[in-house]
């Protein structure tokens, strides 16, 4: 949804900010973190939406693609359509046809059944991805499916017959049986096919022996989704090809003109965007991993870096207005603040909201 404002405004978007139900009181006890309580507690709630376990979209990514201007009605069922734009901000020509992206990735194996591993974890280097890229292109090329290399973990297939193939995004599949999320649809037999030739050209590359050697997980199999057509664009260009954003990355929501990294509150308030873009996405990995104790110290590191300096510009009317969008897996909250609303004296500062 394109935005239409006119003053100096931050949306702030915290993927996994909201712990999850079952440990949300624990885990909120253990947070100090008197600027972010200001900020919340004064706050204004603007949205709150709870999905599906099965959702094949997390929340957060939802929202972006509400921001890119995509239709959001078919995201419980499927991931966003974005193949192709990914594609061009990679500096890569779509051509005509239907485009997946196809990601290199690890599955292990839990009790009875594969799981797939945080994709943040593989640690893909580009010299190891093209190695395993050149390996299987030929394979495509026989079966009449076009490969295209976009990054050490971005490629894409196209593969026009497959419009109606349902797909889930990797971090809504991460860490769940993934035969519940794998690729349904009227081809799905034949992209199993693929994926387990993929798969056997694959096993026991020296490229895998030597990434255990290193401790890092092996590249076992790939994961398709974010199918699109070649003529589909999205209203934002600063949207990654990965839909994940890099931590700390600030951009022009007005503007649409791509994305800058920030490491102070002060490099991002010097760019005096209209309506700026903030994701910080450092809570996401230990969240995906079940690691609380280093989700804790990351929320921490965020409250000197991030609140404290936002709370400060709120007050000094450098900034108008903080929006404050977190997430976990099934839900999603939003809380405006600005400086009247900090105002708001019989509001004490609490995180109580975090456990709601």
């Amino acid at each position: 949804m394109p935005y239409n404002l006119d003053m100096n405004q931050l949306e702030l978007l915290l993927p996994f900010g909201l712990p999850q139900q079952e440990l949300a009181r624990d885990l909120v006890r253990e947070l100090k973190m008197p600027a972010f309580a200001t900020l919340l507690a004064k706050s204004t709630i603007v949205e709150q939406h709870r999905y599906d376990d099965f959702s094949h979209t997390l929340p957060h990514e939802r929202w972006l693609a509400k921001l890119a201007g995509l239709p959001t009605t078919s995201l419980e069922a499927s991931s966003p359509p974005l193949a192709t734009t990914a594609m061009r901000n990679l500096g890569l020509q779509a051509d005509d046809g239907f485009w997946f992206e196809l990601q290199p990735v690890n599955f292990h194996i839990a009790r009875d059944h594969l799981v797939l591993a945080d994709p943040a974890q593989l640690l893909l280097s580009e010299a190891e991805a093209r190695t395993l890229f050149d390996i299987i292109q030929p394979l495509l090329d026989e079966t009449g499916y076009t490969l295209v290399y976009g990054d050490a973990n971005t490629w894409f297939m196209r593969a026009d017959d497959w419009r109606d193939m349902q797909t889930a995004t990797p971090y809504a599949a991460c860490g769940h049986n993934i035969d519940i999320w794998m690729p349904k649809g009227a081809h799905e037999r034949e992209w199993r096919r693929v994926q387990n030739e993929i798969q056997m050209h694959w096993h026991e590359h020296a490229i895998n022996e030597e990434r255990q050697m290193r401790g890092l997980k092996p590249v076992n199999s790939v994961w398709l989704w974010a199918g699109a057509a070649s003529d589909m664009k999205i209203a934002s260009n600063n949207l990654p090809h990965n839909f994940h954003l890099p931590t700390t990355t600030a951009a022009s929501a007005n503007a649409m003109s791509g994305s800058t990294l920030v490491s102070t509150v002060s490099d991002l308030l010097a760019q005096a965007p209209t309506h700026g873009l903030l994701n910080i996405d450092s809570l996401l990995e230990p969240a995906m991993s079940g690691d609380w104790a280093s989700w804790l110290d990351q929320f921490h590191a965020l409250e000197n870096n991030w609140f404290a300096p936002l709370l400060d510009a709120l007050r000094q009317n450098t900034l108008s207005q903080l929006t404050l969008t977190l997430s976990h897996n099934t839900a999603l909250s939003s809380f405006a603040v600005s400086k009247s609303s900090l105002r708001k004296f019989w509001c004490a500062p609490s995180l109580a909201r975090l456990s709601t």
